[in-house]
């Protein structure tokens, strides 16, 4: 084995021993939203508490929800329902000179109603207050038990009339969690709503869980787990938790990423010879198809939208850096970044017009964003080990890892720097966040 196949980048390739992997205490995998950065002029919005179909609805308060997540957003300042003079449910009930005079730009308004042996009805309407319209309305039905989802895609609609950009609140995310001490630490990788809530358990090991990534319809996770202190990549069906071990070969497996079509994975793998290279298996046939073959480390595969590139990161420059490559024709290769010594760990946007990835600036490792087409980066955030970035499924926001007040939390930071967020667990290490799909797609 040559000096460059045994050499590990700080972080990057301390997957490849499960012992080396430095995780540590997380006993509860509730997150709470804190904002650590808002815009400036945050858009002045009423919520409305909607009217009641209790008992059938349970009491649930959906408006709050929906307050919940537009000031979670840091985008939006929700108005206090204390300081509130009126709370019509219908929008031909609104006087929106009285909202406008209060200084606020919009006001949503809705009911939850409940028919007989039927679902749950919830009718919301959007108003601008400036101009008395009605930017538009939309009608769900729900149960009891899907009234906090219904909430997030009424927060969609919200956004999306508002900014003009598909909201993500009724998206999902996955990230690990663990509990204990080296050497009996205990691994839980998570499912959760994007604001944390909700958080169910895929998968309870007392072995390392890894590099959880989603299909693109939001039905599975692919993931790394060391089960038998042995690494093998794994895909579970959420609904169902069917699961099947897809790679258990010689060495490393590791960095699974599925494709946009959900028939392939991309992944790393060592082989007996201990030289980490980029790998495409088909699900179905098991067929794997090497896609590098170089001395060099290469891995943390990330598809193109479209299913016909890799970015991947690889140090045969000297250096982690982040190279593409045509996946029909891997010869030939292209380095993508420059600039820092170290740029790792790349993730595409839903566009594909922008590449996220690890940079270091002086000691500290950041999350960076480079505009595809011009080469420009901009580093988005502060830290000085954030790790992990993803992008949310509408590309304007990104969570990552990072270490806060001595321990791994989540974060999230908007693509334009203008908001920041700390995803808080009641105690403990949460890291390796990846964000899901739209819901349907």
């Amino acid at each position: 084995m040559t000096s460059k196949r045994t050499k590990l980048w700080p972080r990057l390739a301390d997957w490849v021993l499960w012992a080396s992997v430095a995780l540590s205490s997380a006993a509860h995998a509730e997150l709470q939203i804190d904002i650590t950065q808002g815009v400036t002029d945050p858009i002045a919005v009423a919520i409305v508490p909607f009217a009641s179909a209790a008992p059938a609805d349970g009491g649930f308060d959906l408006a709050a929800v929906v307050q919940h997540d537009l000031d979670g957003s840091g985008r939006f300042r929700a108005m206090n329902r204390a300081a509130m003079h009126a709370q019509p449910q219908h929008a031909v009930d609104v006087v929106a000179a009285d909202w406008h005079a209060a200084g606020e730009d919009y006001v949503l308004v809705g009911r939850v109603t409940a028919e007989k042996s039927g679902p749950l009805q919830v009718v919301c309407e959007l108003l601008n207050v400036l101009t008395g319209q009605v930017l538009g309305a939309t009608h769900f039905e729900a149960t009891p038990a899907t009234l906090r989802h219904v909430a997030h895609l009424v927060s969609d609609f919200v956004f999306e009339k508002i900014v003009g950009a598909r909201g993500a609140f009724a998206t999902r995310i996955a990230y690990v969690a663990v509990e204990g001490e080296p050497p009996a630490q205990h691994y839980r990788l998570y499912v959760a709503d994007a604001d944390g809530e909700n958080a169910q358990v895929v998968l309870d090991s007392s072995q390392p869980i890894m590099s959880p990534a989603w299909s693109s319809d939001g039905q599975w996770l692919a993931y790394v787990s060391f089960e038998n202190r042995v690494s093998g990549i794994y895909v579970q069906q959420l609904r169902s938790s069917q699961r099947q071990r897809v790679s258990a070969r010689a060495g490393v497996n590791g960095a699974p990423a599925w494709s946009p079509d959900g028939k392939r994975l991309a992944l790393t793998l060592s082989g007996s010879s201990g030289n980490l290279d980029i790998y495409v298996l088909e699900l179905a046939t098991q067929v794997l198809t090497r896609i590098t073959d170089d001395p060099a480390i290469d891995t943390e595969p990330a598809w193109s939208s479209d299913g016909k590139d890799l970015y991947f990161t690889s140090d045969r420059s000297g250096g982690p850096q982040i190279y593409r490559t045509d996946v029909a024709q891997h010869q030939r290769v292209q380095r993508i970044t420059f600039g820092s010594s170290y740029n790792a760990r790349p993730r595409l946007a839903p566009d594909g017009r922008s590449l996220a990835f690890v940079t270091r600036e002086g000691s500290d490792y950041r999350i960076g964003v480079q505009d595809l087409s011009s080469g420009a980066v901009r580093v988005l955030t502060r830290g000085s080990l954030d790790e992990s970035p993803a992008f949310a499924p509408n590309g304007l926001t990104l969570i990552y890892a990072g270490r806060m007040g001595g321990r791994r939390a989540l974060a999230t930071v908007a693509v334009d720097g203008q908001v920041t967020q700390r995803l808080k667990a009641d105690h403990g290490d949460v890291r390796e966040p990846v964000w899901g799909p739209f819901p349907g797609t």
